[in-house]
């Protein structure tokens, strides 16, 4: 009893040292909503393979036993997902895979997007291509890998700031890595980048998944609130 006195005292006490990650790709979908038509949505839990006939295009294979779950959006004409789980300051690390010619994007809040393309073998990039904050700032460099490849991204992030319902603060990213490379730092949002959730700022907001633009698979998509 005293132990557990004493860890909750520390809890209240540090409570940014607790702060916990919170997974969000489960072994179903239950843990995301669509933005559009259900019936167009292409997401699946899965395990993301290369479909052969159409290189566009992935496949969902079933799970096999004590395999990670990924969350497959498995053709180009799919809808958006959005987490059930909201945030605002955050660090959010998460692995993708896109096929060849893809794009797809994390939308931090829904409305703020980092790019996700198959951006492998360019010279220049630009806020565009995978890593942009996109309209807003281009990667400091290509560190993308050749599609079919699982790719790393690390994202500190600072949400915007309201009082009496008036934004004080713009949205903040201050720092994306990308395959252990540092492609972005302290990168202020002026608003949020076109085709998110509701095109408005809040507080707080879901995570949200392009699924209409290219096929795309993300796996450990772990959110830790700051």
């Amino acid at each position: 009893m005293k132990r557990f006195l004493a860890l909750t005292l520390l809890c209240l006490l540090c409570p940014v040292f607790f702060a916990a990650d919170i997974e969000l790709i489960w072994n179903n979908l239950d843990g995301w909503k669509l933005k559009g038509d259900a019936k167009k949505s292409k997401w699946k839990i899965g395990l993301a393979k290369q479909n052969k006939f159409h290189p566009d295009a992935l496949n969902a294979n079933p799970l096999e036993k004590d395999s990670v779950p990924e969350l497959v959006n498995t053709n180009p004409q799919g809808v958006d997902a959005y987490s059930v789980t909201e945030h605002g300051d955050c660090h959010l690390s998460l692995e993708f895979m896109v096929p060849k010619g893809s794009n797809s994007g994390v939308y931090l809040m829904g409305e703020y997007e980092i790019q996700i393309l198959d951006s492998f073998g360019k010279e220049k990039v630009g806020p565009g291509d995978v890593g942009g904050i996109y309209g807003a700032s281009p990667p400091k460099e290509n560190a993308s890998l050749e599609p079919g490849k699982w790719q790393t991204m690390e994202i500190d992030f600072v949400a915007p700031k309201f009082e009496d319902g008036k934004k004080v603060t713009n949205a903040k990213v201050l720092k994306v890595y990308l395959n252990d490379k540092l492609i972005q730092e302290n990168v202020e949002i002026q608003g949020p980048t076109p085709s998110g959730l509701t095109g408005k700022e809040h507080a707080k907001g879901p995570l949200l998944l392009q699924g209409d633009h290219g096929a795309v698979a993300f796996r450990k998509i772990r959110l830790q609130p700051k």
